[in-house]
C-alpha cells in the first residue's frame, strides 16, 4: 500500500507520524526497547499531545532479530497467530560505549545497533557487515484518508540487492519494483494474485525478512521508495523478523526452523500421478482403461487421482462416491491397489447446500456463520455452499471423521483443493479476526487433513496435493501450482511461481503437466513432460481434456517413458534431496541464486533451476527445441549424452522432444538406481555411483538410503584412478562408473575405476 505522493509528500488525507526523537533506550536481559517521540523533545511541553512510538528488539532464535513497532498497546489480539518456535538463544544486549553511542543486541552472527539520541535509526549487521537498516523516515504510524490506522516499516536495499519470495508468485521472479499484497486468491497463474501468499522475502544480500502477521500485508519492494523495501499492516502494531545468512540457504534454514520444516514425504509420491482430469466424462471403465493403457505402453505409474466428479454433481463435498459412475468404490480401490497403485481423491473445505453434510454441519454449528447467526453461504463454485469452521475443534474432528471413512475404504491421500475464497464478513467460532483468518484458513484446513493422514498412515507416509498456503504451510506437502493455461508462456510462468515458492521455505512443488486450461498441442505437452518429470512431484492433469500421453501422439508416449524412467532411476538422489528439505528446509527445486549465491549471472535466472545441489535443469519453452541455458562456473556434463559445457556463461542449444539440458555439477558423485519401474525400491541395492568432473586430489560424497539403512559413499581421485569406499549398510551389489558410463563392479566396500583418457 502506498501512502506517499512521490518522495516528499503524503497522499491526500494521509498522516504519517515518525520516530523523530529517541527519548530513552531501555536495556533488558534479552530485549532492547526504544521510546521515540514523533516531534522534537526540546522542552517538557514537547511531550504533550504527541504520539510515542515504542520499538522493541528481541530474538526468538540464533541469528534471528525480532522487531516490534507499536503505537497504542491497549488493543486485544483475537488471533489467529503463526505458530513460531522460540529457541531462547543466547542474546547479548549492550549499551553505548565511548566509541559507539548506539545500543546493540547480538544474536548469533547478527547484531542490531540502534540510536540512543536524536532520530531513530537501526542498522543490522551480519558477520560484521551492515546488510540493511531502517531510519526514522521509514518507520511510520499512519492514518489514511478514511481514518484507518496502519504501521509501516522500510528497510534499506543496497546497490545490486535482489528480493525474492513472498509466496508462489507468477510475476517476474525478482520482486524489485513490484507491489505485492499478501492476500490469498483464486487467480490462476496468469495474474499478480497468488494461491500461496507468504509474508517472507529472501535476498541475496545476506538476510531475509518475515512479517509476523497472518492477514493482509502490503509490500512495496523498491517501488514506493526505490531504495527500500516497505511493508505495512493495518492496526497499531507491526512485528517482523530479520533473519541472518550470510548465505541464502542459511536464511532458509533459520526461517523454516522458526515457522516449521517440510514433513518427509513417502518415496512413492515421487512417481508419476495420473488424473481423471476435471470436467471430463469418466467412470470405472474409463479409469481402468487409462491404467491398463499406461501398463500396456510400459509407462510406470505410481498414483491415480480422482478429481471432483468422483462425487455427485451439486454435492461437493459430501465424500460419497457417485453410484452412477462408481457403483463399487471399495472394489475399485482394491483393484487399483492390486495394480500396485496409490489412490488420491479430490476434496475441498466447502459444503454444498445439496450435500447431506450441509444440514448436519449447520445443525451442529460446524459451518462458518454471519454476525446474525445464519450460515454464511454463496453460489460461487458450489450452489449454496458453506464453509467448515476449522477454528472449532469439534468441527475439525467432524471433518476428519468424514475423511477417515475414505481412508478406511482404501483411499491413500487427498488433493486439498481451494481454501482461498474465505470471506471476511463472518464470525469465527474462536473469535478470530476475520481479516487475519482469510489467509490463515488454509493452514488450518491442510493441517487437519495432513494430521489425519499421519494418524492413519503413519509419519513419513502422509502426503497432500495442496493448492493454497501461507507461512508455515510448508509443513504439509506437497503443493502444486494451480490453474495454468496449456501454453509455453504459462509453462514458464508456472516455473517462476515454483521458484518463488521455493524461495519462501517450501520444499516440494508440482504443476499440471501440459497445463490445466484447454488442451496443449503435442509440442507443448512433450516439452512440459520433460519439465514435469524433472520436478519434485509429477502429475498429469487437465480441465476439460484427458492427459494420457497417447491422446497426443506416439512420440508423447516415448517421451513419457523416457523421462519417467529417468526420474525413477534418480530416486537414490531425489530421495536424499527430499530428506534435506525435511531436515534443513532447503527445497528440492532450487533457484540458481540459492545454489550459486556468489555468481552474479545466476541472480536473475528464472527459466531453469537446480534439482538438488548437483543437477541443473533447463526446460525447453519452444517447439523447435531452442533453449538458452546459463551454466555456472566449471565444466558441466550432460546427464543424457555425456557432452560437456563450460561456465560461467550462457549457451544456446537445440534439443529434440526426448531431450533437454540436464547438467551435472563438476565434482559430483551421483547415485543412480537399478530400477526404472517404480520409485519406492531399495535405493542402495544395485546402485551405480557415477563420477562427474572429479578433480585430481579431490573427493565427493553422497548418502543413499536402502532398506537396511544408510550407506555413505566417498570417491577420491588420484591421477586417472577413482576409488570409491562405502560405509554403513553396504549393499551386496553396487558399482561405480564414469560420466561416460564405463563401469566396474564393487568388491565389498571398495571399488576402483580407471577414467578413460
Amino acid at each position: 500500500m502506498k501512502f506517499t505522493d512521490g518522495y516528499w509528500q503524503t497522499l491526500p488525507g494521509v498522516t504519517v507520524q515518525r520516530p523523530r526523537a529517541v527519548d530513552e533506550v531501555v536495556l533488558g536481559e534479552r530485549t532492547l526497547t526504544a521510546y521515540a517521540g514523533t516531534g522534537r523533545l526540546a522542552t517538557r511541553g514537547d511531550t504533550l499531545n504527541h504520539p510515542l512510538i515504542t520499538i522493541t528488539l528481541d530474538s526468538p532464535a540464533e541469528g534471528v532479530l525480532g522487531v516490534t513497532i507499536e503505537h497504542h498497546q491497549g488493543g486485544v489480539d483475537p488471533g489467529p497467530a503463526f505458530a513460531l518456535a522460540d529457541a531462547a538463544p543466547h542474546v547479548v544486549v549492550a549499551g553505548p560505549t565511548d566509541d559507539d553511542p548506539r545500543a546493540s543486541l547480538t544474536t548469533g552472527n547478527l547484531t542490531a545497533r540502534v540510536s540512543t539520541t536524536g532520530e531513530w535509526a537501526l542498522d543490522v549487521e551480519v558477520d560484521g557487515r551492515v546488510v540493511t537498516g531502517a531510519t526514522s523516515r521509514g518507520v511510520g504510524v499512519i492514518t489514511d484518508a478514511e481514518g484507518r490506522p496502519f504501521v509501516r516499516e522500510q528497510l534499506g536495499l543496497g546497490v545490486g540487492d535482489h528480493v525474492y519470495g513472498l509466496g508462489e508468485r507468477f510475476t517476474p521472479f525478482v520482486k524489485n519494483g513490484q507491489t505485492v499484497d499478501i492476500w490469498n486468491a483464486d487467480g490462476g497463474t496468469s495474474s499478480e494474485q497468488s494461491y500461496k501468499n507468504v509474508p517472507f522475502y529472501l535476498t541475496d544480500a545476506g538476510y531475509g525478512v518475515f512479517v509476523d502477521h497472518p492477514g493482509h500485508v502490503s509490500f512495496e519492494i523498491g517501488s514506493e521508495v526505490v531504495s527500500r523495501t516497505q511493508f505495512s499492516v493495518a492496526g497499531q502494531r507491526l512485528r517482523y523478523y530479520v533473519i541472518a545468512g550470510p548465505d541464502p540457504k542459511d536464511v532458509l534454514r533459520r526461517y523454516t526452523a522458526l515457522t516449521g520444516r517440510p514433513a518427509a514425504v513417502p518415496d512413492w509420491s515421487y512417481g508419476l500421478w495420473l488424473s481423471t482430469s476435471f470436467t471430463t466424462d469418466y467412470d470405472e471403465a474409463t479409469v481402468l482403461s487409462f491404467i491398463d493403457g499406461m501398463a500396456e505402453r510400459g509407462l510406470p505409474l505410481s498414483v491415480f487421482h480422482f478429481d471432483c466428479f468422483w462425487m455427485r454433481k451439486f454435492h461437493w463435498c459430501d465424500f460419497v462416491w457417485d453410484p452412477a459412475t462408481f457403483p463399487d468404490p471399495e472394489g475399485l480401490l482394491a483393484r487399483l491397489h492390486e495394480r500396485d497403485l496409490q489412490v488420491c481423491v479430490w476434496i475441498n473445505p466447502y459444503i454444498a447446500q445439496r450435500s447431506h453434510l450441509f444440514a448436519e454441519g449447520a445443525e451442529l454449528g460446524y459451518l462458518v456463520k454471519r454476525a446474525d447467526g445464519s450460515v454464511w453461504q454463496w453460489d460461487m463454485w458450489q450452489a449454496g455452499m458453506g464453509l467448515v469452521d476449522f477454528t472449532n475443534p469439534k468441527a475439525t474432528a467432524w471433518f476428519k471423521g468424514k475423511l477417515r471413512a475414505l481412508l478406511d475404504m482404501g483411499v491413500d491421500c487427498f488433493k486439498t483443493d481451494f481454501g482461498e475464497r474465505i470471506p471476511t464478513d463472518v464470525v469465527w467460532h474462536d473469535g478470530s479476526d476475520p481479516e487475519r483468518m482469510h489467509n490463515y484458513y488454509t493452514h488450518l484446513y491442510n493441517k487437519a487433513v495432513f494430521e489425519l493422514l499421519e494418524e492413519v498412515r503413519g509419519e513419513g507416509e502422509a502426503v497432500l496435493f495442496a493448492r493454497s498456503a501461507t507461512a508455515g504451510g510448508q509443513q504439509f506437502p506437497v503443493h502444486w501450482g494451480g490453474d495454468c493455461e496449456s501454453t509455453f508462456v504459462s509453462m514458464a510462468e508456472s516455473l517462476r511461481g515454483g521458484l518463488s515458492l521455493a524461495s519462501s521455505g517450501f520444499g516440494y512443488w508440482s504443476h499440471d503437466i501440459g497445463g490445466f486450461e484447454g488442451t496443449p498441442d503435442p509440442a507443448v505437452f512433450k516439452r512440459w513432460l520433460a519439465f514435469g518429470l524433472l520436478s519434485s512431484h509429477s502429475r498429469l492433469h487437465g480441465s476439460s481434456s484427458y492427459r494420457v500421453p497417447w491422446a497426443f501422439d506416439d512420440e508423447s508416449v516415448k517421451v513419457t517413458q523416457r523421462f519417467t524412467e529417468l526420474k525413477l532411476s534418480l530416486m537414490p538422489y531425489l530421495s536424499a534431496v527430499g530428506r534435506e528439505a525435511h531436515t534443513d528446509g532447503l527445497p528440492v527445486m532450487r533457484p540458481l541464486f540459492l545454489e550459486f549465491p556468489g555468481d552474479p549471472g545466476a541472480a536473475t535466472v528464472d527459466t531453469q533451476y537446480a534439482l538438488g545441489p548437483s543437477l541443473l535443469v533447463a526446460p525447453v519453452f519452444t517447439a523447435d527445441g531452442d533453449v538458452d541455458v546459463y551454466v555456472p562456473e566449471g565444466e558441466w556434463t550432460s546427464l543424457l549424452d555425456g557432452s560437456t559445457v563450460h561456465g560461467p556463461r550462457w549457451h544456446r542449444q537445440r534439443h529434440g522432444f526426448d531431450s533437454l539440458p540436464v547438467l551435472v555439477r563438476p565434482g559430483t558423485l551421483l547415485p543412480v538406481g537399478a530400477r526404472t519401474d517404480r520409485p519406492d525400491y531399495d535405493h542402495a541395492d544395485g546402485v551405480t555411483l557415477r563420477v562427474f568432473g572429479l578433480a585430481d586430489g579431490a573427493e565427493a560424497r553422497t548418502t543413499v538410503r536402502g532398506e537396511a539403512g544408510d550407506v555413505e559413499f566417498v570417491a577420491r581421485r588420484s591421477g586417472a584412478t577413482v576409488t570409491v569406499e562405502a560405509t554403513g549398510a553396504v549393499p551386496a551389489t553396487w558399482s561405480v562408473a564414469s560420466a561416460l558410463g564405463t563401469a566396474t563392479a564393487a568388491q565389498g566396500a571398495r571399488a576402483e575405476l580407471t577414467l578413460p583418457a
